[in-house]
């Protein structure tokens, strides 16, 4: 059996999180290459840290600050390259003597959990579902974002969501309502229709045949609260201002074929 972490309280995540503050506000937001190359952005210098094993983390397309306002830098410091991370590290560790689930693609890996001996499975869910799910969610971003999805998907929600205001209204309801942890999305169904759900924890659609996510919004505390507190609506109201519809609209064309 696995044994069950102790949910944190709102004072001592609040806690860490100044601690955690502290300590990356001493260190510099840029540095420079040994010999005085060209600055290293901080998307980088994770990279350089990112723990060995088949699974890796790939650095953000944009620099930590790209989505101020809406972002704020240390949350996506802390986001990328602390929660991220250790999901990637953690799940190194856990298939380090499972070469054939190391040699999977994280989608495969998800999607074949039954095929996870028993004794790691849940920490395999966990950790490859924290994986997938923040890969997609930095990918779907974009500094300047919001707009418009291209006509494709755009007839795709009008036709199966009501329209982009009210898909967005949906999303929005959705990670409102998801009690606790968790992610709001928009998938593509078995049907090959558009559907709005939420998931718990770091539970990815495709694990259970749900759909294949194309849009993605992380509703855990860790991706809001050091800006919007408990505020989660506002957090979910100001996101779709960086939302790349181009990337959801390519992650849609894959998905239908």
């Amino acid at each position: 059996m696995h044994r069950i972490q102790r949910p944190i309280s709102r004072r001592g995540f609040t806690g860490a999180c100044a601690a955690l503050a502290a300590g990356l506000a001493a260190r510099p937001i840029a540095t420079r290459a040994a010999g005085g190359g060209r600055a290293v952005s901080p998307a980088s210098l994770a990279i350089q840290d990112a723990p060995e094993g088949p699974f890796t983390l790939a650095p953000l397309p944009y620099d930590y600050a790209a989505l101020e306002p809406t972002i704020d830098t240390l949350t996506m410091e802390i986001h990328h390259g602390k929660h991220h991370a250790a999901y990637v590290a953690n799940l190194n560790k856990a298939v380090a003597d499972a070469p054939d689930l190391g040699a999977m693609t994280p989608d495969d890996l998800i999607q074949s959990l039954d095929t996870v001996p028993e004794a790691i499975r849940g920490t395999v869910r966990n950790n490859a579902g924290g994986h997938v799910n923040h890969t997609l969610f930095w990918e779907i971003m974009v500094p300047g974002g919001g707009g418009a999805p291209d006509a494709a998907l755009a007839a795709a929600i009008e036709a199966d969501l009501g329209g982009r205001a009210a898909a967005q209204e949906a999303v929005n309801a959705a990670g409102l309502g998801r009690f606790g942890s968790g992610w709001a999305w928009i998938v593509v169904g078995p049907d090959a229709k558009l559907a709005v759900l939420a998931t718990p924890n770091q539970d990815n659609p495709l694990m259970d045949g749900l759909g294949t996510p194309i849009l993605g919004v992380d509703v855990w505390e860790h991706a809001y609260y050091l800006k919007h507190q408990n505020k989660r609506a506002d957090y979910l109201a100001a996101w779709w201002s960086v939302v790349d519809w181009s990337a959801v609209g390519q992650r849609y064309e894959a998905a239908i074929g």
